[in-house]
């Protein structure tokens, strides 16, 4: 695993022998006993997880994955999906332009490539919602391309790897070299799962495991006694505070007044309750003349960029009262699932006062 002069060489039969024993089971997954069987997979499926994964934790995952592929099983059902289901399903996951994204990719893919989704990573990187990682991840994993794949897992072997001390992101390309010189020609798409599998279970963040690292002798940063520290990172800016106010309004036959927001920006296409821009002095910007009860707490919640810390007022209608924006929505179509986790913690605030 290291030559005459003490580099590292080609690590793929040692990872790839580790994998064949404990590849993780996941519902996306055609093991490696499966693919050695000649089963193959499922490009929708891969490409669906893939999607979900970005931001996201496998944990978390799999059962969106599992209630994703029992409503729409081909990637045609979930192109004929109403966007609204499609929204619905996905709220709790974050991140709502990848949904919004893969309903766009769907139809795409259903529309100019007959359901197939296309080999070439350069093809797949046109598609809607599809970025260089998620390229190569399809590439490699549906169609056995050779094409290097780079998650933070990859990121953290390699750094280890090689014991580079040079911090995220300015390191990125030097690992993605190497992540390409160590892609394998023979089984790239079970060596990208192996190379993540082994920094999810074995090569952690914190207290990695390399006593029983397949990678053990050839791993600099072992060797160094480096590990733990690797790979280092840029110092984070600290996120901003934003500020707002959500107004629930419940009319007295129990319906509720809801709005859809905008396609772009963040929560795009997603229900909520009406409220006003988020920003350092939010101005009040109620959605009907009502006499509006200021509930006891406040909402807290963190985006990629800041955290935001909402007001939520209440008040109760008549039937014959029309809002100055949204609509309302019958009690008995109203399932608190359907918002995104935000506004989610604003009706738990309401239901619970």
């Amino acid at each position: 695993m290291r030559d005459e002069n003490g580099r590292i060489c080609f690590i793929a039969p040692e990872l790839l022998a580790w994998y064949d024993v404990h590849a993780r089971d996941l519902p996306w997954r055609v093991g490696p006993a499966a693919r050695a069987a000649g089963v193959l997979p499922d490009p929708y499926r891969i490409w669906l997880s893939e999607i979900m994964l970005q931001q996201t934790t496998v944990a978390t995952v799999k059962a969106y994955f599992e209630r994703f592929t029992e409503r729409w099983p081909h990637i045609s059902d979930l192109a004929a999906a109403e966007d609204a289901d499609v929204m619905g399903e996905w709220a709790g996951l974050g991140y709502y332009a990848r949904a919004r994204n893969l309903l766009k990719c769907a139809r795409v893919v259903t529309k100019e490539y007959g359901g197939q989704f296309p080999e070439e990573r350069a093809d797949l990187l046109a598609l809607p919602g599809i970025g260089p990682y998620t390229a190569a991840a399809i590439a490699a994993i549906a169609f056995d391309r050779p094409e290097p794949v780079m998650d933070g897992n990859v990121e953290r072997v390699m750094a280890r790897l090689y014991d580079i001390h040079t911090p995220l992101p300015t390191v990125k390309p030097e690992l993605a070299r190497l992540t390409a010189v160590q892609t394998p020609e023979q089984r790239p798409g079970d060596y990208a799962q192996a190379v993540m599998d082994l920094g999810a279970t074995i090569c952690t963040p914190k207290s990695p495991a390399c006593g029983i690292c397949p990678l053990r002798d050839p791993c600099l940063a072992r060797a160094a006694g480096t590990a733990p520290e690797l790979p280092r990172k840029a110092p984070k800016k600290p996120k901003p505070t934003r500020y707002g106010i959500v107004y629930l309004v419940e009319r007295d036959d129990g319906a509720v007044l809801l709005e859809r927001r905008p396609e772009k920006g963040l929560l795009g296409g997603m229900l909520g309750w009406p409220g006003s821009d988020w920003g350092d002095s939010p101005a009040e910007q109620p959605p009907v003349t009502a006499d509006w009860q200021t509930l006891p707490g406040e909402v807290r919640h963190t985006f990629t960029h800041f955290h935001l810390i909402l007001s939520v007022r209440h008040a109760k209608v008549a039937q014959n009262q029309l809002p100055d924006t949204g609509e309302f929505l019958p009690k008995d179509l109203f399932r608190p699932s359907d918002l995104p986790t935000v506004m989610r913690k604003a009706y738990n605030l309401w239901r619970d006062s």
